[in-house]
């Protein structure tokens, strides 16, 4: 690639920050990502606390785009590392490893959702927006593909603020009518970046056991909820066998499924 069409990629993808609607920015932004890094996917996704997050861009197929998109948006999301950290307001350009839990790729979510995805390795970009809002842009590397090697991570960190200033001119906030319906559901707003434990409010619980059970289904172990709750491990165990008395529940398989009927029910 010579530079002259790098210089006419970037004066493109700049031009295309004024849109107000279609993927010319997506599309130009992703072709200036792939003069340097090659990945298979690229998704955008807004996030407001625990509510549903708005699509603002994907290279799908509509099969992909299936498992990628619409299941994910009926409730995995919620346990999704990239969400949590947009949500605590993280910036710059992270590795799924980087922010996964200890126990995330033994998870039942990593097992029942996130494998139908074939992923080798997502990395994103972190925008946090005025007051909670932010979008992540993901690239994607299937397992055909391989993971990004640590020239690719190293190249995309130092693009980060190039990108993320791109994204902030193109998605200054979140779109209004994603604004309006994240409005509709109070109980969903609400949240803040520590404490989810409102999304398990029907379950008789105590508000710690629903701190595990929002800890559990991430991926974290006894010991990374130890740390996180500044309890100690011999604790959350028995917060844990409570958990699945109270529920009539055997493993953490139960507890995924018992999520996916609290999600289900929500939907409808």
């Amino acid at each position: 690639m010579s530079r002259s069409d790098e210089y006419s990629r970037l004066a493109t993808l700049v031009a295309t920050t004024r849109e107000t609607s279609g993927d010319l920015f997506g599309q130009a932004l992703v072709e200036w990502l792939r003069q340097h890094v090659r990945f298979d996917h690229c998704v955008i996704f807004g996030y407001r606390g625990a509510s549903r997050p708005p699509l603002l861009f994907e290279t799908f197929s509509p099969t992909e785009s299936h498992v990628f998109v619409a299941l994910y948006q009926e409730g995995p999301y919620l346990l999704d590392p990239f969400h949590h950290a947009a949500v605590e307001r993280k910036e710059g350009f992270w590795r799924m490893r980087e922010l996964a839990p200890d126990r995330f790729y033994a998870s039942e979510y990593f097992r029942s959702y996130y494998s139908q995805t074939r992923l080798a390795e997502e990395v994103g970009f972190f925008v946090p927006l005025p007051g909670k809002d932010a979008l992540v842009l993901s690239l994607m590397r299937l397992r055909a593909s391989g993971p990004f090697g640590t020239a690719d991570a190293r190249l995309l960190r130092d693009m980060a603020p190039a990108v993320i200033s791109f994204i902030r001119l193109r998605w200054p906030a979140l779109p209004a009518d994603e604004t309006a319906e994240a409005k509709q559901d109070e109980t969903a707003a609400i949240v803040n970046e520590f404490d989810r434990a409102h999304i398990w409010q029907s379950l008789s619980l105590t508000p710690r056991e629903k701190h595990v059970v929002d800890l559990v289904l991430q991926g974290h172990s006894t010991e990374s909820i130890a740390r996180a709750m500044r309890i100690v491990p011999g604790t959350v165990k028995v917060h844990r066998r409570n958990i699945y008395r109270k529920l009539k529940i055997k493993s953490q398989a139960g507890l995924f499924a018992r999520f996916v009927e609290i999600i289900d029910a929500r939907i409808r």
